[in-house]
């Protein structure tokens, strides 16, 4: 078993809190306040067939979709990874998956905004755990009774169930192995202190969720002051975007990335390219997660593919080198240990970790 735990910390992410941050905040603060979430009616179709646990259900999903034909998924992952998965799914079923590929923060968005409009196009929605959850809390899923549940690890299944975890993305130290010695790698953040460092770190921009537990774990005062000091005396360059860090380690412009996921860096690693990773404790994961649609226009193949996610798409994630919720995951390496964190506090807090961040490291960037 993967050796994890659930942070008990509120933070999250700032990908809610960019393109569309005026949106989000509104959201939870309509939340915390006891305001009137989205009100979108699932259909009495899509109800049976999620809390149906008979032996007859997989037939009838099947036969189902098939009549139905398509699905529509709203997803944030790469294009190569969805074309996998909707790939095994096809030729699996027979049934064709049209994808809309956007950020987080775009998929909530355009999500709720259709939910508002009484709009219902998209099936089954796939992307980060703050998303899910900010969207959940907005009644935009149906929980679906499925026994694959009992294969997944504790901490990918939510106490309301309305989205589940698929995968995890570990974040990760990763470094150009042309440019960085083995034996030179910190073991700790305060190593980082080195003036040998000056010029050589780079950080993903939106990652205050990351950021928020490490200083956590760190203790926040003395994690706050070590950061500041980081930035200070070394400078951190920032970009946008996972897949683009992992690629500039690789081309040497960013020789020591602070928080690259760990599966990208393996994908690269895989292909030739001068990538390693390890992790500087505390380790720290977050999980991307799927749910289904109240309002899906196709629910046969909504629970279906959903189902998909959360059994064969399993190990799919696990070719391709992400972590999947599965049990049967195979440890992470080195005894790593994470904490993964927990979305439902993280809304609470995202203000708070989303300035710290912003003040410490993206605008004291150079």
């Amino acid at each position: 078993m993967i050796p994890v735990r659930v942070m008990q910390c509120r933070f999250t992410s700032t990908n809610l809190a960019v393109a569309v941050h005026l949106l989000v905040l509104l959201v939870v603060l309509a939340i915390c306040s006891g305001g009137t979430a989205v009100a979108q009616t699932g259909s009495p179709v899509l109800g049976a067939l999620a809390a149906n646990t008979g032996s007859d259900r997989t037939a009838k999903l099947i036969d189902g979709a098939k009549k139905e034909g398509t699905l529509t998924l709203y997803s944030s992952a790469t294009v190569e990874d969805l074309a996998a998965l909707t790939a095994a799914f096809t030729n699996k079923y027979g049934v064709k998956v049209r994808v809309w590929r956007g950020s987080s923060e775009n998929i909530v968005q355009r999500a709720v905004a259709e939910a508002r409009g009484g709009r219902f196009d998209v099936d089954v929605i796939e992307t980060g755990a703050l998303a899910m959850e900010s969207m959940q809390r907005e009644k935009l899923f149906q929980e679906v009774k499925t026994s694959a549940l009992s294969d997944l690890v504790p901490a990918a299944i939510l106490p309301h169930r309305e989205w589940i975890g698929t995968r995890f993305n570990v974040f990760v130290a990763s470094y150009n192995t042309r440019l960085v010695k083995q034996g030179e790698l910190p073991k700790s953040y305060q190593d980082l202190l080195d003036p040998k460092w000056k010029g050589k770190l780079g950080v993903e921009a939106e990652d205050s969720d990351w950021f928020g537990a490490v200083v956590s774990e760190l203790g926040e005062e003395s994690g706050l002051k070590l950061f500041r000091a980081i930035v200070a005396t070394n400078g951190i360059s920032v970009r946008k975007g996972h897949t683009l860090l992992a690629n500039l380690v690789v081309s040497g412009e960013v020789p020591f990335a602070l928080d690259a996921y760990a599966y990208k860096v393996e994908q690269l690693k895989k292909n030739g390219a001068p990538i390693a990773w390890f992790v500087i404790p505390p380790g720290v994961a977050r999980f991307e997660g799927a749910g289904v649609a109240r309002g899906a226009p196709h629910p046969y193949g909504a629970i279906l593919f959903f189902e998909f996610l959360l059994t064969d798409g399993q190990d799919v994630l696990r070719n391709r080198d992400f972590f999947p919720a599965s049990r049967k995951t195979a440890p992470l390496p080195n005894g790593v240990s994470v904490t993964f964190i927990d979305p439902a506090k993280g809304l609470e807090e995202n203000q708070k970790w989303s300035k710290y961040f912003r003040d410490i490291v993206t605008h004291s960037a150079r």
